[in-house]
């Protein structure tokens, strides 16, 4: 039993996975929990709220959860709660301590922790490095942003031996101890400036990851990045920079001059999975792993749905699902791996950037873009000098069209570049709507 929090008053905002993993956790060691949230009662899951009030945590929602003031010795804020939304608000304005899930699993996880980030690949490469560890007899869990919250996974952690977290820049926003055995930084470009007042503090957030490091920790870094203020240890990787550490050279990966990796022999394509790969060989070789051992479940790991998936050929026309392409350093990388003429779907929820940045890419690859989402009439006026823009109505009217203008030997690329929540739950029940439809059409 953890004396820390035994007999505190602990208020959980969120009542989601990681606030309901964060509540349990706190419970198991005698704190007494509220978990407040914004929304009303009955637009959260019934198996939730019971899960929560049998293990004696007290719910509060809708209107009365922003206004709550209630005696309060610590505040744990849920990833997805805006730390400027009225319901954190109504405790940081009372000058209430406030940490993330993040942090408070971390405070009670006794193992060695390997924390991922990045705009784009941290599942990918959690999954990567999980995979390679599992396989070589070092116990792990792929968990934090994705799986399992680190709250729910550190209360039965006697089972591993080493624990690998996905960590966003939300998360990250409120640590204030979080010290990973290894931090990995896959690659930086813009992103949530619906949440962020500019791409600088969006950095500064992802950055917080090397923040409680020492000299006794690792780095592992893209090269092509640049850090001045690490402590820890660092590896390089890069598959355009020959100085980094692990580079690529003739369709190799080698570290130093040694080839440790030919990526024939592997399932994952293009640059971006090619620098996943190099990041997971460098946590295995930190971690005393031999590259011959790490080589056999890096050659067999299979990339996840939403991931540039393959769907389905119609008439010559190949359907590729990136529903995952929730930015457009994303959706830049889906077009470039493309080979073949491309129609494009493309657009989502409105999260403060425009599509400029791909306009020559788009003029190269894609002779015609289906455009849906808040964003659409957006990325038109972005794009109508460098191809053929039509504006869809819903995801089902984007897949006709784009079935109308592909040609034999095209691509019809699901590739949005920005977020899902305008219409669709998530990134992943867009995807597997968009795979539902592909399905559904006609040979």
């Amino acid at each position: 039993m953890n004396p820390r929090y035994q007999n505190k008053n602990i208020a959980v905002l969120g009542a989601g996975l990681s606030g309901t993993a964060a509540a349990l956790l706190l419970r198991s060691h005698d704190a007494n929990v509220s978990v407040l949230d914004s929304a009303t009662e009955n637009k959260l899951p019934e198996s939730t709220i019971k899960n929560l009030r049998d293990h004696g945590v007290r719910v509060i929602s809708g209107p009365e959860a922003e206004t709550n003031r209630d005696p309060c010795d610590l505040a744990v804020l849920s990833p997805g709660i805006d730390p400027d939304s009225p319901l954190a608000q109504n405790f940081s304005s009372r000058k209430i301590e406030m940490i993330g899930e993040l942090e408070l699993g971390w405070q009670f996880c006794e193992l060695p922790l390997i924390a991922i980030t990045g705009t784009n690949g941290k599942t990918t490469t959690t999954e990567l490095v999980a995979q390679m560890l599992n396989a070589c007899d070092q116990r792990t869990v792929a968990c934090g942003n994705i799986g399992k919250p680190l709250s729910e996974v550190v209360r039965d952690q006697s089972k591993f031996d080493v624990l690998t977290v996905e960590v966003s820049s939300f998360q990250l926003e409120t640590i204030t101890t979080f010290r990973p055995q290894i931090a990995v930084w896959l690659n930086f470009a813009p992103d949530h400036l619906d949440r962020y007042a500019s791409v600088a503090e969006y950095r500064r957030a992802k950055l917080r990851i090397f923040e409680y490091q020492t000299e006794k920790e690792f780095a592992v870094v893209n090269a092509s990045d640049y850090f001045s203020q690490i402590k820890a240890q660092r590896l390089t990787f890069s598959a355009y920079d020959d100085r980094a550490d692990f580079r690529l050279s003739d369709g190799t990966i080698y570290f130093e001059t040694t080839p440790v990796l030919r990526l024939a022999d592997a399932k994952l394509r293009g640059s971006h999975n090619i620098e996943n790969l190099m990041a997971t060989l460098a946590v295995g070789h930190i971690r005393g792993l031999a590259f011959e051992q790490m080589a056999a479940p890096l050659y067999a790991y299979e990339p996840a749905p939403h991931r540039c998936e393959f769907v389905r050929t119609i008439g010559g026309v190949d359907y590729i699902n990136d529903s995952k392409a929730t930015n457009l350093d994303a959706a830049e990388k889906a077009l470039q791996a493309q080979t073949k003429p491309v129609v494009l779907i493309a657009g989502g929820k409105d999260k403060g950037f425009d599509f400029q940045p791909l306009r020559d890419l788009v003029r190269k690859k894609a002779h015609t873009a289906i455009l849906l989402g808040e964003m659409a009439n957006r990325i038109a006026d972005d794009w109508r000098e460098a191809t053929r823009c039509e504006i869809a109505r819903s995801l089902a009217d984007a897949v006709e069209r784009a079935r109308a203008a592909a040609k034999t030997g095209d691509v019809v690329l699901f590739s949005p570049g920005t977020s899902s929540f305008d219409m669709f739950k998530s990134y992943a029940d867009r995807g597997d709507q968009f795979r539902r439809l592909v399905h559904a059409l006609p040979k």
